[in-house]
């Protein structure tokens, strides 16, 4: 048995002379407590000896108003009391004469518990808080239930008993001079890793003996007790401070588990109720004014029981499916009506988008800038002048006809006489900006894409050059600058420019001093306008020389090598000119050269007039939706704007393969089979909210007929024969028809039509 955390230690005296085991048993019996009740106490402790080694553990509680109220004593009591305990059973043979007292200082409220011997007098207790407290002990003053105590008077006078509890209260008399100060809470006392203890060995012999404290590794369990009644102290059941001893390892791994497992059943009984009645007898009487006369009423057989409750289950089914037959009609009305808002919506969608692109389409016409927007331009006057005919030709005959005719020409060629004005204005304003773009290329930095998918840029010596370079143009560029700033730019590109002696540096070296010289004597910046304009194109033509910056070698279109001038040349039928293969746009079929782009763009502006926009979009679309789906898809990269436009036009008939919408602008091509990569023989044209429900689909034979299906498949067939000619294709066809797609031969085989989309 070992004793609880709330019983005092054993003396330090007691450890160096009693080696006693923890599993021994310690108790009080009766005759033991009347001994330490009579037992002749020995003189007070010196201060000295009682002082040494305590610790205070002082607790203190405020209040809402911030005034301390009194407090029982927590945790820190236990170690107050093993600590003071310690020093007062070093000098008693036993720890039977201790007590704890409870000080409560004042007006603080501040509660103080100690261990003291209960011998002690109350002016011992004032010395020693007169100590603690830096005041002279005869201004306090001790209180016990309300009676002031004299020094003399010790705590066993006062009525208490070994082991057991008083409060006193202690008060300054003098709060001005010597007020009470609360004690600052000592710090939390953690036991050290080895002590040292004194043994007796002989009669007048001791040996100091450094001991290892030995840290519990687990909890140790709770294996019950005893609680003494006479003195309340608390005995618990210990095992040995010992580890248990972990079985060897055999290499066999063993499975253990508890055997008597307890299966628990659970199931409602209902116990009988037992009860009595009271009737009337001989000697009792028994009132009936409160009885009820109780007539049976019509048998009820099983067959009508049940024929009852049958009716019953029929009425409740009626009302629950009424009840829930206006729940499915509230859900469908629901539905209805959130469809039609969104139908509604999606329609004013597309009427805004659609009044949005012809908005987009009227300003492109009316300030033309792009390629694009001449294309839609004269495409425009072509319609115009095809209704015009076709309104003479229907309205007038004969002279009044031709003089119509006359009347159209001329005024068709004044349409094309402004059209090229806008023209000129736009290729005056875009060649600058295609300028800036080429100086901007040049600058760039050098990039690459690590493995982390982090960007590096490198700047070199040359982009470092170019940089340098383009920002000198820009400043020579700009207009309506004063006069000291445009005489700086004029310096900066004369000491650059001077880095390299040539002729051309030497006509820009003369053009700046000229200007300076004009602009010193006061001529006018309109006066100027075209010598400036000469600066610029001579510097151009500065920059664009990879002598003097070589990053420009990179993107020139004529390289400085005339070696690599023979690769890549071709010869236009058309101007008559030696052009890159970049300047030539050929079909997927074609197997010559034939005219360059901008004879091709000559001609179709001249005659045929047609506006390729909308395939453009549509050829963008595509291979945009081809890259989101990650599977290396190449077809729709070597399609081009020809091609498409020839399998819209002559394949699908410009219209939806579903709907029959025939508004290019809504049009998308698709995947007819998405698991597929897409080619001419694998697509399908659809408006964007039917591609939108078909790339949804998990089964074409489910959603569509055979005969829509035999249709598509037709026009599959048509597109083979017409790409099956260009040899890129022909490899990609082969490659197709070696590797089925899945459910690829699916329609065919299929015995049932599906549901119609």
């Amino acid at each position: 048995m070992t004793e609880d955390t709330s019983i005092v230690p054993q003396a330090e005296e007691n450890l160096e002379s009693d080696h006693v085991d923890t599993s021994q048993k310690l108790s009080l019996s009766e005759e033991q407590t009347d001994a330490a009740e009579s037992y002749d106490y020995p003189p007070p402790l010196d201060q000295e000896t009682v002082l040494e080694g305590q610790d205070i553990v002082v607790e203190q509680v405020l209040d809402d108003k911030g005034e301390q109220i009194i407090s029982e004593p927590t945790s820190p009591l236990i170690e107050i009391r093993e600590e003071t305990s310690e020093i007062a059973t070093a000098t008693f043979p036993n720890f039977l004469f201790v007590s704890s007292v409870k000080i409560m200082l004042l007006p603080d409220i501040q509660m103080i518990t100690m261990a003291f011997s209960i011998d002690q007098t109350t002016g011992y207790l004032k010395q020693y808080f007169a100590s603690q407290l830096k005041i002279p002990p005869d201004v306090l003053q001790v209180m016990f239930q309300g009676i002031m105590i004299e020094d003399s008077e010790t705590l066993m006078s006062l009525g208490v008993r070994p082991h057991g509890t008083i409060q006193i209260e202690m008060f300054s008399l003098d709060l001005e001079k010597f007020p009470i100060k609360a004690i600052q809470l000592q710090p939390e006392y953690n036991m050290p890793d080895v002590i040292t203890i004194r043994v007796q060995t002989d009669s007048d012999t001791f040996q100091e003996v450094a001991v290892e404290i030995e840290r519990p590794t687990y909890r140790k369990p709770f294996l019950g007790g005893f609680r003494n009644r006479m003195t309340g102290v608390e005995f618990h059941n210990a095992g040995s401070q010992t580890v248990p001893k972990k079985r060897p390892d055999k290499g066999i791994e063993i499975f253990c588990r508890e055997t008597q497992t307890v299966v628990e059943r659970r199931k409602l009984q209902q116990t009988r109720n037992t009860t009595s009645t009271q009737m009337t007898k001989i000697g009792l009487y028994v009132s009936n004014l409160t009885d009820k006369l109780i007539q049976p009423e019509k048998y009820f057989t099983a067959a009508e029981y049940h024929q009852h409750r049958f009716n019953a289950v029929i009425v409740i089914q009626t009302y629950y499916r009424r009840w829930h037959a206006i729940k499915v009609v509230q859900k469908i009305r629901e539905e209805k009506r959130l469809r039609l808002e969104w139908e509604a919506q999606e329609e004013l969608r597309k009427k805004r988008e659609k009044e949005e692109r012809l908005r987009k389409e009227y300003e492109r016409r009316l300030f033309p800038k792009t390629k694009e927007d001449f294309e839609l331009l004269y495409h425009a006057l072509e319609l115009w002048r095809q209704e015009e005919i076709e309104h003479i030709n229907n309205t007038l005959t004969g002279a009044e006809r031709k003089a119509a005719l006359c009347a159209l020409l001329e005024k068709e060629a004044q349409l094309i006489a402004s059209i090229g004005r806008h023209k000129l204005n736009a290729d005056e304003e875009n060649q600058q900006k295609a300028i800036l773009y080429f100086l901007d290329k040049c600058a760039e930095p050098k990039r690459w894409k690590a493995f982390d998918g982090k960007i590096t840029e490198m700047d070199t010596q040359f982009t470092l050059r170019a940089r340098d370079l383009l920002e000198i143009y820009r400043s020579i560029s700009m207009k309506d600058l004063p006069q000291e700033e445009r005489l700086d730019v004029l310096l900066t590109l004369k000491h650059t420019v001077k880095e390299h002696e040539c002729k051309l540096s030497q006509d820009i070296v003369e053009l700046i001093d000229r200007e300076a010289d004009l602009m010193m004597r006061g001529v006018k910046e309109y006066n100027l306008e075209g010598l400036r304009k000469r600066i610029c194109t001579l510097f151009l033509q500065y920059i664009k020389t990879p002598t003097f910056n070589p990053e420009v070698a990179r993107l020139l279109k004529v390289p400085p090598d005339p070696l690599k001038l023979y690769k890549n040349i071709n010869f236009c039928r058309g101007c008559k000119k030696y052009l890159p293969s970049i300047e030539f746009s050929m079909s997927a079929n074609s197997r010559s050269v034939g005219r360059c782009r901008r004879c091709c763009k000559l001609d179709n502006e001249a005659r045929r007039r047609e506006a390729f926009l909308k395939y453009k979009l549509m050829l963008r679309n595509l291979r945009d939706a081809e890259v989101d789906y990650h599977d290396d898809a190449k077809t729709a990269f070597l399609i081009q704007q020809q091609d498409l436009q020839y399998m819209v036009e002559s394949i699908w008939g410009c219209q939806s393969a579903l709907s029959a919408w025939d508004d290019l602008y809504d049009l998308v091509m698709v995947r007819w089979n998405k698991y597929c990569e897409w080619s001419p023989w694998n697509t399908i044209l659809l408006t964007k909210d039917e591609a939108d429900a078909h790339l949804k689909l998990s089964s074409l034979e489910q959603a569509y007929e055979i005969v829509f299906i035999h249709k598509i498949k037709h026009k599959h067939i048509l597109a083979k024969n017409y790409f099956s000619q260009i040899p890129e294709m022909a490899s990609v066809l082969h490659k197709d028809d070696n590797q089925a797609c899945p459910n690829e031969h699916s329609a065919t085989n299929s015995s049932s039509p599906g549901s119609k989309m």
